[in-house]
């Protein structure tokens, strides 16, 4: 069985900033962030939790970062960069800019109902997103066959597994709020049939305060 650990990044300097964080646009972690990445190389150092065999992260500067302060707690791995992991690309003309100003300008796309609808324009659809994150699973677990895979990646990124190894809506249906250095972790049991081992632990972060 391939299991892929699933996690997100910590709190991203776009994200105190108020910003669309695309490729081209972010700038890693807050200082926040790296405390919460910090916890959870700590929660695995002290306590070995699975034995990874391969280490992924997305291009995006938050996810590599994430995946960079919580290697030493994965011994005897390197970061494997991935940019099939990243988020939905928002494209170069709304990466970089500040809510209110997309809002201005597109006001509140329909996220819900049409995949192939334009959301970000000159970025990619919904589909366009979860074709490229679906083949980078497809691939990762071509590559590791029964093998325990690390992918430091985003929001979007596990929502998108979850859906396709759940079987469920594309879009709409449901509602998920993954939170930031969370652990999810999916198996797949046989070819086409996906277990759902967790979702969002953060127990690494139990007291961990903002401010």
């Amino acid at each position: 069985m391939t299991r892929l650990v699933l996690i997100r990044h910590g709190e991203s300097q776009v994200t105190v900033n108020r910003l669309v964080g695309g490729p081209r646009s972010c700038v890693g972690l807050s200082d926040f962030g790296r405390r919460q990445a910090e916890r959870l190389r700590e929660r695995w150092a002290a306590h070995s939790e699975f034995t990874a065999d391969a280490v992924y992260a997305s291009a995006y500067p938050r996810a590599r970062e994430t995946g960079e302060i919580v290697l030493p707690s994965l011994p005897g791995h390197e970061l494997r960069i991935d940019s099939d992991f990243g988020e939905h690309d928002p494209g170069p003309d709304c990466d970089g800019l500040t809510y209110e100003e997309f809002d201005r300008r597109h006001g509140n796309p329909d996220w819900e109902n049409d995949p192939y609808g334009v959301t970000f324009p000159g970025g990619e659809t919904i589909a366009e997103f979860q074709l490229r994150v679906g083949s980078a699973v497809r691939r990762v677990v071509d590559e590791h066959p029964d093998r325990t895979v690390v992918v430091f990646c985003h929001g979007g990124v596990i929502d998108t597994v979850l859906r396709q190894s759940l079987r469920t809506f594309g879009t709409g249906g449901f509602e998920i709020h993954t939170k930031n250095t969370s652990i999810t972790e999916v198996e797949l049991v046989q070819p086409g049939r996906w277990r759902l081992i967790r979702y969002n632990d953060v127990a690494h972060l139990n007291g961990l305060a903002s401010a």
